[in-house]
């Protein structure tokens, strides 16, 4: 937890972006793994609520009377059952008094509050739900139902919570920082465990220990896999072979559950092979480009597609792609070797503020979605970058075997692909490269003081003598 006056002053800029009304900010539940007293662990709060009430206990709601200037925090203090099995924890009262909040209330309040609010016709805020639960509380309390819930919810509490969160302090970067740590603890125990004949599944479970350990939790689940073609490849029996390439798309959440997401991409037998060197250099070149690149006022659109018409230049000088490169990308060409978008926005949630819809946290009124074109609709960042925005720089080449069929079959961009050479890759996998870019005020750096290696000979140097 931050300190006091951090909440404080959260609230209060909250309070004059949304202008009027009352804010409800539903914390987290427990949630149950395969029956109601075996929940999972460990028990992850809102990242909103964490923001501007900054308590991680489960059963907690943040009210905040902006016309009449009036906070609380409701709760039911836990009975002493649940303290024999867990332990004592603060009151509702002290939780609030933590973090500056005046006033507490048991939460059968809650209904009270939201039929005074309705009653009197003022605009009640609350987010887009994403968990069950909340979605029925919200239809107790409002009687809206959860099929209309995501319509409903404020635009202009999104709106505020996107442009507050989006721009980090200093105090969160540096959250980061620790974040950075532990991930590259992660990601260099992966390479240091990675050889033949161990399964995916041990590294993986090496890797998500590292985060467990160190910090709150893994950010996301771990992808570790031979199969570097499949996006969210998880961690399976499969055992680790000569002359394959392993993907490691992992990262950490501090104890005050800022995350770090990170990606390499490794021989496992600690040697990358010519065939492999050549599309790995052309991800490496991709990712130093956007580093180049990236700065405030420039649009990470234009550095995605800046990206994707260097890839393109590199693959067509292996034979892989052909014809003009302006052609190629705006067709959309190139998805079939990067099907995704360059990055992401990043800091509470490894995808940050994700809940609330992309459209509304990665892109603005003069940059818009394409959500036609295969790959250009995956991308999740698109606006004009500002100093304090955290970004990842996750470049790609895959070779999808289904991808490769279904377009040769149909025809698609048969005059940018040469389908005869690329179908011998098929069985070549996956490589993505990816790191947590801070925007500066002239430019951009690494999140971490420490960088995994991904320069090859760094790579290959950094296996051998791990």
């Amino acid at each position: 937890m931050f300190n006091k006056q951090t909440y404080i002053e959260r609230r209060e800029e909250l309070k004059k972006l949304v202008g009027s009304g009352v804010i409800i900010l539903f914390g987290n539940n427990e949630s149950p793994c395969n029956f109601p007293n075996n929940s999972y662990y460990p028990f992850r709060q809102d990242s909103s609520f964490l923001y501007y009430f900054g308590q991680k206990r489960d059963g907690l709601v943040g009210v905040i009377d902006i016309d009449n200037n009036i906070e609380t925090l409701v709760g039911d203090d836990i009975e002493i059952e649940d303290i024999v099995w867990y332990g004592k924890v603060d009151s509702v009262h002290d939780m609030a008094e933590q973090v500056g909040v005046a006033n507490t209330a048991p939460m059968k309040t809650l209904k009270t509050i939201c039929n005074t609010a309705m009653a009197a016709k003022r605009k009640i805020h609350y987010l887009p739900p994403y968990r069950y639960d909340i979605k029925l509380q919200i239809f107790d309390l409002m009687g809206i139902h959860p099929n209309q819930q995501k319509e409903e919810a404020s635009m202009n509490l999104i709106q505020a919570i996107v442009k507050m969160r989006s721009s980090k302090t200093t105090e969160e970067i540096e959250e980061l920082e620790r974040a950075a740590v532990i991930g590259y603890k992660m990601h260099t125990t992966a390479m240091r465990l990675t050889k033949p004949g161990v399964t995916e599944k041990f590294v993986g479970g090496q890797v998500d220990g590292v985060a467990n350990s160190y910090g709150a939790m893994v950010s996301f689940p771990t992808i570790f896999s031979q199969h570097g073609e499949i996006m969210h490849g998880n961690p399976s029996m499969n055992i680790l072979e000569s002359g394959r390439l392993a993907l490691c798309d992992a990262g950490a959440e501090t104890i005050n559950h800022y995350c770090s997401d990170n990606t390499r991409t490794f021989p496992v037998n600690g040697k990358f092979s010519q065939r492999q060197l050549e599309i790995y250099s052309i991800v490496e070149s991709c990712h130093d480009l956007t580093l180049k690149l990236a700065k405030p006022g420039v649009k990470y659109w234009d550095v995605h597609f800046a990206v994707c018409k260097h890839m393109t230049d590199k693959l067509k000088e292996l034979g892989l792609m052909k014809g003009d490169t302006e052609e190629a990308v705006a067709a959309g060409a190139h998805a079939m070797f990067l099907p995704h978008g360059l990055g992401h926005m990043m800091g509470m949630d490894v995808h940050d503020m994700e809940n609330f819809d992309q459209v509304n946290v990665g892109f603005d009124e003069e940059t818009r979605p394409n959500l036609e074109q295969f790959g250009t609709n995956c991308l999740r960042m698109g606006r004009k970058l500002e100093e304090g925005f955290v970004v990842t720089d996750e470049p790609g080449i895959y070779f999808i075997p289904a991808l490769i069929d279904e377009w040769k079959a149909s025809g698609h961009c048969k005059e940018f692909i040469n389908f005869d050479k690329l179908e011998t890759y098929k069985d070549f996998g996956g490589i993505r490269i990816e790191d947590d870019v801070l925007i500066t005020k002239d430019g951009c750096r690494f999140i971490g003081k420490d960088l995994i290696p991904y320069h090859p000979k760094d790579v290959e140097n950094f296996m051998a003598n791990n």
